[in-house]
């Protein structure tokens, strides 16, 4: 029990000046560890890490062993890390990205394993009360053992592991072994013997299981480790996440949670929730003072309690006056409180901590309308429309989720004027940094649960497994304000009712069969899981499967809930203007595929290698079992004719993808508020490979990603020509009325104007006007429309804003002329500034610098004839090399024929 005294509140007003940086860089969202040292006499809540001086080695007996001798014998181990990862630092395999190399490698995840190491315990840490090892995550049916005696059984790679062992512990040397088990060769004999095996995902290229026999279904575990349509097989087993030692003596704080009861911009009630823990009575004294991002008070509370043993919540409501509101990117700032709790008791301060905490409101906002019922996010009472990415694993290998890879995609979201990631269910949990990136840079996240699609058992094991998962992560991350969303699954449901296999499957199974799989999901992702975000992160909302209707209807349908779009490119592989016959109400997926730059592709591939269909592409095209690159030739040749070599298909595929994502992204804006998102598949890679990305896995910018900064721009002109007509629309995400003008210019492709108007124009906040409609007829007043091309424009006092350009027939088709592109580059305060002129049109120009590390701040874009285009450079080679290493694309140049 507790029993508490009166408790005093005082609201403060924060002020209105923006924090300093050094403030805002404190306020990132970084919870401070909540085992800090104390500040007084008392002893703390200690963690010492166990990462060190591990070794590893196939387990005795593994048949492994008689193909591999040296990986029997004992060799230094990372931790976190991976088996594969190990073993390619200790030269025992190459390297699964180079050429085919990932055939090479599927031996390790078909093997045991066993990791050790030795560790030191002093007397001081034996006498505390409390000792308890730590396993933030095993990678994944692992027994771990300590000083000979079993701790624990393991089988999720997404929960951690807690076990006291002060009594199994020894002064000096001390040994913790783990024993890991493919997960194939553990489940596969069992499943074998089942009636039936449940739908999965993609079957096994390498002969490991049989077809529609997969394992990944049963186990809590990255789906994408076995391979996907955009990444190779390679299923890891290690100790992917760190190890420690916590001691402590007769209290410990176990969580500390900051609730949202009410945001607004008057004032924000909250309360703060501390999980204590204690071994006899005593009575504490509980205070929280929040800073404002400006660093002043802005609320504090202190309270006297008694605490018996046990497990206790005490909870300190505080109201904000005014306060400083976070908002996605582009809407305000992302502006951070910060909590700081101290518990005391007679002798002095026993704990202290700081949560970083942004406040605001959202909503999942659902109410019919004349299109159905609406999909959309209201932050702080503002209807946002998502503008972004699907997000998956930053690697094959999770240890290698470097910070420095999830800063730079998270930069290239907000660069791209992105306000939204979702981070996709067939991968893993992220890691505290990643969301703390996405509260400072203001994107908002879509958070899976991690289901990527297959058929989930239903057994009550399986089930309580996921729901102490979910309870992990859930409270793990709740105190991110960038989590808009928590989703069950990605694709479950719609799989069920409309993949062809899926169909199949039902048609082998009995009326009761069917009904225990329906009701297990519906149990599992209407239910469960929608329980716990409920019961731990009330303030945001669930979502039970993407596409879905949170089970009010049918999956996947454009009149309610979210869609996934694969009509284009997927199943009959329709024109990319099929985006413009459908309007779902938050288009979640849809897609085209490319391949990376040229730079990209000589890091996994030989000169041999250099054709579409060499073994080595179609082994990084894992679409349709490598045909992939046969589609992406089709999209090409659809709109460009045949390219005249390889790297020419490398650049028609990134300008293909980039326009046709640019047409699907511009129609769902303009047709705001039927539709009020926009999240195209997908923003990074885990391997280097053809994909559907728009940065490749070393972070190289795609053409898609230089648009998406265009695209998404807070202003935009959609000019949509689609069966000969072209609609014009004009959008704003601004939360101020635009006033400017818009103009259309038809123009040949030496510069010519031939027909020119222009309107002012005065644009409502948060919205999309059709300003105009067109035949080709009242565009071309006659003109040839092989050689002309229309020009519209949104601009202001501060220039054009926007500019979409509309050709009256596919790129193959058009008397393109060979631009002469005159460049120049010089020196500038930050590196250099390049500056390109051409005499006629220069479509879909493309910079690059052969083998020279350069960011760019513009790329993939056209120059009007007689006009000029000017962007930065910075490289640290020195001039004479950069201008020997500049290469200049065109579209006219690559296309056979021109």
């Amino acid at each position: 029990m507790i029993a508490s005294s009166n408790a005093v509140s005082v609201g403060g007003r924060a002020k209105d000046r923006f924090a300093c940086r050094r403030m805002l860089f404190r306020c990132v969202g970084i919870l401070l560890a909540l085992t800090l040292p104390a500040l007084g006499t008392a002893t703390p809540l200690t963690t010492r890490l166990l990462n060190d001086d591990w070794q590893f080695r196939l387990a005795p007996g593994d048949g492994a062993a008689a193909t591999h001798p040296e990986a029997a014998r004992w060799q230094h181990a990372t931790v976190p890390g991976t088996v594969q990862t190990d073993l390619m630092a200790a030269r025992l395999v190459d390297d699964p990205f180079y050429r085919d190399n990932e055939a090479r490698i599927q031996w390790v995840g078909l093997s045991d394993w066993v990791y050790r190491t030795t560790f030191q315990v002093d007397p001081a840490e034996l006498s505390r009360q409390h000792v308890e090892l730590v396993l933030d995550g095993l990678d994944t049916y692992a027994d771990v053992y300590l000083n000979g005696s079993k701790l624990l059984a393991a089988d999720n790679m997404f929960r951690r592991w807690q076990v006291p062992v002060k009594s199994l512990l020894r002064v000096g040397k001390n040994t913790l072994e783990v024993r890991l088990y493919s997960p194939i060769k553990r489940l596969q004999p069992w499943l074998l013997k089942q009636p039936y095996a449940l739908p999965g995902e993609f079957d096994s290229a390498f002969g490991d299981e049989p077809k529609g026999k997969q394992t990944a279904n049963y186990i809590r575990k990255a789906n994408y480790q076995y391979g996907w349509d955009w990444g190779p097989r390679i299923v890891t087993e290690g100790i992917w996440q760190d190890v420690h030692l916590d001691s402590w003596d007769a209290l410990r704080v176990a969580d500390f949670h900051v609730e949202q009861s009410q945001v607004d911009k008057q004032v924000a009630h909250v309360s703060a929730r501390i999980e204590v823990e204690v071994d006899a009575s005593q009575p504490l004294n509980i205070s929280m003072d929040v800073l404002g991002p400006d660093g002043e008070t802005a609320a504090h509370i202190a309270r006297e309690v008694t605490v018996d043993p046990g497990s206790h919540q005490v909870s300190l409501p505080l109201r904000i006056a005014d306060p400083r509101l976070w908002y996605p990117a582009g809407y305000g700032a992302q502006d951070m409180y910060t909590f700081k709790l101290t518990l005391r008791d007679a002798a002095g301060v026993l704990y202290g901590a700081e949560r970083a905490v942004g406040l605001r409101s959202i909503e999942l906002r659902r109410q019919p309308d004349r299109w159905g019922r609406s999909f959309e996010f209201v932050v702080n009472g503002i209807p946002v429309f998502a503008k972004g990415a699907n997000l998956i694993p930053f690697d094959s290998f999770p240890s290698r989720d470097a910070g420095l890879r999830m800063h730079d995609v998270l930069a290239s979201a907000r660069d791209a004027n992105m306000n939204m990631l979702r981070v996709w269910g067939g991968g893993y949990y992220l890691p505290d940094r990643f969301y703390e990136l996405a509260d400072r840079f203001g994107i908002m996240i879509w958070q899976d649960f991690m289901f990527g699609g297959a058929i989930p058992p239903n057994d009550t094991a399986y089930v309580d497994n996921t729901r102490q998962e979910a309870i992990e992560q859930v409270k793990r991350l709740r105190h991110h304000p960038s989590i808009v969303l928590w989703c069950g699954n990605n694709e479950v449901q719609t799989g069920w009712e409309s993949w062809p296999d899926r169909a199949a499957f039902q048609q082998t199974l009995s009326g009761a069969q069917r009904d225990r799989i329906v009701t297990g999901m519906v149990n599992l992702f209407g239910h469960v899981l929608r329980d716990v975000v409920t019961r731990y992160d009330g303030d945001v909302p669930y979502w039970a499967g993407t596409p879905g209707t949170d089970y009010d209807g049918p999956a996947n349908v454009p009149d309610d809930g979210d869609m996934h779009y694969w009509d284009v490119w997927s199943g009959q592989a329709r024109p990319a203007t099929e985006y413009l016959n459908i309007t779902p109400r938050f288009q979640s997926e849809y897609g085209l595929q490319s391949f990376p730059v040229m730079r990209t592709i000589r890091a996994f591939a030989a000169p041999e290698d250099m054709q579409a269909e060499s073994p080595v592409m179609r082994a990084h095209q894992k679409y349709d079992g490598g045909n992939g690159n046969q589609r992406l030739r089709l999209y090409i040749e659809r709109s460009f004719g045949e390219p005249r070599d390889f790297p020419a298909f490398v650049y028609l595929s990134q300008v293909m993808q980039a326009q046709g994502i640019a047409l699907a992204a511009e129609h769902l804006r303009a047709s705001r508020p039927q539709s009020m998102g926009s999240l195209y598949w997908q923003i990074n890679d885990v391997w280097p490979g053809a994909s559907w990305s728009s940065i490749d896995y070393y972070g190289r910018w795609k053409a898609l990603q230089f648009h998406a900064r265009r695209f998404y721009a807070p202003l935009l002109v959609a000019a949509l020509r689609h069966d000969g007509n072209t609609t014009v629309s004009l959008v704003s995400d601004r939360l101020a009325a635009f006033d400017g003008h818009w103009r259309v210019q038809l123009m040949d492709f030496s510069g010519k104007v031939l027909d020119e108007h222009k309107r002012v124009v005065n644009l409502p906040a948060l919205s999309s006007t059709q300003v105009a409609s067109y035949t080709d007829a009242q565009l071309l007043h006659g003109a040839d429309p092989h050689g002309v091309f229309a020009v519209f424009e949104l601009a202001d006092g501060d220039g054009v804003q926007s500019r979409n350009l509309v050709f009256f027939d596919e790129a193959k088709n058009l008397k393109l002329p060979s631009p002469h592109i005159r460049t120049q580059l010089e020196p500038s305060v930050d590196g250099y500034r390049l500056t390109l002129a051409t005499d006629t049109l220069a479509r879909d120009v493309w910079v690059s610098f052969g083998n020279l590390d350069v960011e760019m701040s513009d790329n993939a874009f056209d120059i009007l004839p007689g006009q000029s285009v000017t962007v930065s450079v910075i490289s640290k080679a020195p001039l004479d090399e950069v201008v020997r290493a500049l290469q200049v694309q065109n579209l006219a140049g690559v296309m056979q024929g021109q």
